[in-house]
């Protein structure tokens, strides 16, 4: 049965009911984990999402115990990890990645799932950082060029993403929308189909997280512009989008979920093992490689994050005009 998004009347009830979601356990469970447990990668395998879930998910293997596998649901903007959730049993052996798209998505199409009432929010590890590539070969060596190209032509210049909703999709519609250009989008499934996709010539740019940088260091690729508050310390000399102008800021923390009416006792031992993995070399390593700092919320701390940010994520798919149309 697909859920329908709260309106604004009901989030505050929303808010509370959260903590009481967290609070009924459908059973109590004494010998947790007693067995392997599943961890949806909902990207593509060997792209820069899963190389990071994979490297949580064996550390937290090693501070739990029990060997936590991950399993890629790759497809409709990495909502299909949350899809299972919400059809799992809520024992704690079910988890996901979650992104911020879990609250934004609702805003714009139909779901399966309602964001402030179907899930149990362990922990926040890290976030993303983006940007937009082009071939080194492109005539377009700057945001600059690339304005200017799409204001002479209209919808000819094509970027892909890993997905309709997703931040490095809605993070390029604000800065078209701010510079006043018309593209066109090219949604993926991850961000390997993209990359490929660009270095063969299919699309002009791609939107996406740091999958791009082994390519951008190898010199196959050029980084334009990232999306963060500041320039990244890898890539000093890329300018931002905000201090172009574009008053575009997009950070994407995002974190591990399971199903909602969890135990309380299995929710704290999960969300203690995978705090430790922030601490695990192997996982740091993971993350400088993709520069991704930790961003670490607990779970009463995440699921208020990702309340907030339904609020927020509503203004801002309608001030774009991607709402649901009725």
């Amino acid at each position: 049965m697909t859920s329908r998004p709260l309106d604004r009347r009901q989030f505050v009830q929303a808010s509370a009911a959260a903590g009481a979601v967290l609070a009924l356990p459908a059973l109590a469970q004494t010998n947790f984990p007693a067995r392997p447990i599943k961890l949806i990668c909902p990207w593509p395998a060997g792209g820069s999402s899963d190389i990071v879930m994979r490297a949580l998910g064996e550390s937290a293997s090693k501070a739990l115990g029990v060997q936590v596998v991950v399993e890629n649901k790759p497809g409709a903007s990495g909502m299909l990890g949350p899809n299972e959730l919400v059809k799992a049993a809520a024992d704690g052996y079910t988890l996901s990645q979650i992104t911020i798209g879990v609250a934004r998505l609702p805003h714009m199409q139909k779901m399966q799932f309602d964001p402030l009432r179907d899930f149990t929010y362990i922990a926040c590890l890290t976030g993303y950082t983006f940007g937009i590539v082009v071939k080194a070969d492109s005539p377009h060596k700057t945001i600059a060029d690339l304005v200017k190209f799409a204001k002479a032509n209209p919808g000819k210049f094509s970027y892909g993403s890993t997905g309709n909703g997703t931040t490095p999709h809605l993070a390029v519609e604000e800065f078209a929308s701010k510079a006043g250009i018309q593209l066109t989008h090219v949604p993926f499934k991850g961000s390997s189909d993209g990359l490929q996709a660009l270095l063969g010539g299919h699309i002009d740019a791609h939107s996406d997280a740091t999958g791009w940088a082994p390519h951008v260091e190898a010199g196959t690729m050029r980084l334009l512009a990232t999306y963060g508050s500041k320039r990244t310390k890898r890539w000093p000399k890329v300018p931002t989008l905000n201090e172009l102008g574009y008053d575009t800021v997009s950070d994407s923390p995002f974190g591990i979920a399971g199903p909602r009416g969890m135990d309380p006792k299995v929710v704290r031992k999960l969300q203690d093992a995978f705090k430790k993995t922030l601490s695990d070399p192997a996982v740091l390593a993971a993350f400088e490689k993709y520069d991704q700092p930790v961003i670490y919320m607990d779970s009463e701390e995440y699921t208020n994050f990702i309340l907030a940010n339904y609020v927020k994520e509503k203004r801002t798919i309608e001030r774009l005009g991607l709402g649901m149309k009725s």
